[in-house]
């Protein structure tokens, strides 16, 4: 595959000379530059061989050698950068993947919505109450949810605020890693404390029991410790929508001859930003990264194809994943196409299922939530077809949280409409709460068991 695109010169900032959508309007470009600047010449947050590495991962996968559990909060809060709840999130990632291993029988590369998920895309720049009409909520990093004039203003300081989050969240999820948290041998570490009220419980004690039984034996029948069980990798996602603070973090890695954004492991660029000439793929199109795009219903094959040659014209495995968000509904006669398109243009991509988007309605009283039952039919509905199509279903993208939210309707307990009020703390789109995290990984291992 090649492209000519790819011979135009790019530079951190060329896509500043593109049009690029979902971007707050500033209303001083010098204290805006003066922040990018100042962000510019912080220590970066990810190091290259990380980066690396998991496009090595991420390429397994696309080979069905692994599983990709991608997964986090909608919209982080930099106000609730704390231990407790980074501890938590990362408990139930840890969950779902020695669950998924245990069913899968295969490596489970674990990617964090996390140290970075500060910005939303918007369907509009304004939101009007009242009357009074003022900038819509754009994510911590731009501005703030009260809806008042001062808080309502994209404010350039955020971006080190937000800089300065991330790295307190990365420095503690390494510190645990490298602590013994993540360890195998262990999985009582990372219960959660009204973990065994849940109707799921003692399903996945059983699961985790049998695994350590089995790292017992076999360490016992060696005579030899397996010290891969000791240690994770666990790597950090988020959309690559406010360019700015992607361009500010982004580095020329002199031994690699290449430019990789080091804010993150795996940017992605969402259903609202890919337009083939827009900002967001001139900049990705840069960077060494593994990176993603999200795609939904309208997308077809012409334009899968351009795509792909935009963002891996050499063909690279693991570098470009993409991540359908269909919706229960559409899913049986959108996907298939979709996956006769990349194998018609011969590319290499690995294929994620973002069952959260595509499933996204409001109640009668306008509470945005998204039904339990159509994730998984999406879900499960995805694996089939890649099986029936001779792909590859690489992954889940899910927007989750370890905390006891009731936000998603269904699951275990069947939480109705009525339940979204009792504990609904999303300040953009509905998360599925850990209970029914883990009940997705679950379903997921017993139907890769049954096939």
């Amino acid at each position: 595959m090649t492209n000519v695109s790819t011979s135009k010169p790019w530079t951190p900032d060329s896509w500043q000379q593109k049009k690029t959508l979902q971007q707050p309007t500033y209303r001083d470009p010098a204290a805006l530059n003066q922040a990018v600047t100042a962000l510019a010449k912080l220590p970066p947050l990810v190091v290259s061989w990380e980066v690396d590495a998991l496009r090595d991962q991420l390429a397994a996968a696309g080979r069905g050698e692994a599983f990709i559990l991608q997964g986090g909060d909608c919209a982080e809060s930099l106000d609730a950068c704390s231990s407790d709840r980074i501890v938590s999130q990362l408990k139930i990632l840890l969950q779902m993947s020695l669950v998924l291993t245990h069913g899968l029988k295969r490596p489970v590369v674990r990617v964090g919505r996390i140290a970075g998920q500060y910005a939303k895309p918007r369907s509009a720049d304004t939101e009007t109450r009242d009357g009074v009409t003022l900038p819509c909520y754009r994510g911590d990093i731009v501005n703030s949810a009260p809806f008042d004039a001062q808080s309502r203003e994209p404010d350039p300081s955020l971006l080190l605020r937000g800089y300065e989050r991330a790295a307190l969240t990365l420095n503690f999820v390494r510190s645990l890693v490298d602590g013994g948290f993540t360890d195998l041998h262990h999985p009582e570490y990372w219960d959660l404390d009204f973990m065994r009220h849940s109707p799921r419980y003692e399903e996945y004690r059983k699961i985790t029991d049998s695994l350590a039984d089995s790292l017992t034996f076999f360490e016992h029948a060696t005579g030899r410790a397996m010290s891969d069980t000791q240690r994770i990798d666990f790597y950090a996602s988020h959309e690559g929508l406010l360019l700015h603070y992607e361009q500010a973090q982004t580095r020329f890695i002199q031994r690699r001859g290449a430019w990789y954004n080091l804010s993150t492991h795996l940017p992605w660029i969402g259903e609202r930003t890919r337009g083939l000439d827009d900002g967001h793929i001139e900049y990705f199109r840069g960077i060494a990264n593994p990176v993603a795009v999200k795609v939904g219903p309208t997308t077809d094959a012409g334009y899968l194809r351009e795509l792909c040659l935009a963002l891996n014209p050499d063909n690279i495995p693991g570098r470009l994943s993409l991540i359908h968000r269909l919706g229960a509904k559409q899913v049986e006669e959108k996907l298939p196409g979709l996956i006769d398109g990349i194998r018609a243009c011969g590319a290499s991509v690995v294929w994620i299922c973002d069952p959260m988007h595509g499933n996204t309605e409001s109640t009668k009283t306008g509470v945005k939530t998204r039904r339990f039952d159509n994730i998984l039919a999406e879900i499960e509905a995805s694996f089939r077809i890649h099986a029936e199509q001779g792909s590859v279903l690489g992954g889940v993208h899910l927007e989750m949280t370890g905390d006891n939210v009731t936000e998603c309707t269904g699951g275990a307990r069947g939480l109705s409409d009525e339940d979204l009020a009792r504990a609904y703390l999303s300040t953009v789109d509905p998360r599925l709460n850990y209970e029914q995290a883990l009940e997705v990984a679950m379903r997921i291992s017993r139907w890769q068991n049954r096939r």
